[in-house]
């Protein structure tokens, strides 16, 4: 087999882009789904609530280019444009997200270029959630190509804030007034509260559960 090439390298044409990313945005879901369908079956339980997947518009694309001072070529949006291609799982509890990583990891087709984990050093906003860049290889006809995904794991609490953290980055673009964003650190706070709490509530439920069941068979 032919050694993978990167996305940048014989890509002239932003329909090839979008169907190279689109490809392995499929190929990263159906694994993470696999795996979330295996969990069911050994442990009888799901670790993922939900999955959400986009490619980046073009505008977004050219933006973030300009904001890092680069132009706006098929190259530089390859090299410096890691995002393009995005994945958020959404779990339900703070755990799940690293066994869930974990599994992430383990798979022999993927690259993991990189990790940023958010929830034990979150942003200066208050920002959590933890990513994983990882490259696929896409088999075409003639060739296969490295394709970078982004992947974000993240609680459904810390989904909801940062889907609110998104509306008011965009409402002020960039420039919220620091009343709103010293309360949208505090509710980063609650939010990491709530998760633990959760956490520790389905902890004892098990064990509940676990005490009971012993309980039953020893009758």
């Amino acid at each position: 087999m032919e050694k993978p090439f990167t996305l940048s390298e014989g890509v002239d044409s932003w329909n090839t882009i979008i169907f190279l990313y689109n490809s392995a945005l499929k190929e990263v879901r159906t694994k993470v789904e696999i795996l979330n369908d295996e969990f069911q079956q050994v442990h009888q339980y799901n670790p993922i609530e939900y999955i959400k997947s986009r490619i980046k518009t073009p505008e977004s694309i050219v933006k973030k280019l300009k904001r890092y001072g680069y132009e706006s070529s098929i190259d530089n949006m390859v090299n410096y444009v890691n995002d393009i291609a995005g994945i958020r799982i959404v779990c339900s509890f703070t755990s799940d997200i690293y066994k869930l990583a974990e599994m992430i990891g383990k798979q022999n087709d993927l690259t993991v270029i990189s990790i940023k984990d958010y929830i034990k050093n979150p942003k200066e906003s208050g920002y959590k959630s933890y990513h994983m860049l990882v490259t696929v290889p896409i088999f075409l006809s003639d060739c296969v190509i490295d394709t970078k995904v982004e992947i974000q794991i993240r609680t459904m609490a810390m989904d909801f804030w940062a889907s609110l953290e998104h509306k008011i980055y965009y409402k002020f673009e960039g420039n919220a007034p620091g009343y709103i964003s010293r309360d949208l650190r505090e509710c980063s706070d609650i939010v990491s509260m709530l998760d633990a709490k959760m956490l520790q509530l389905n902890e004892a439920i098990i064990q509940a559960k676990e005490a009971q069941e012993e309980q039953t068979g020893a009758v």
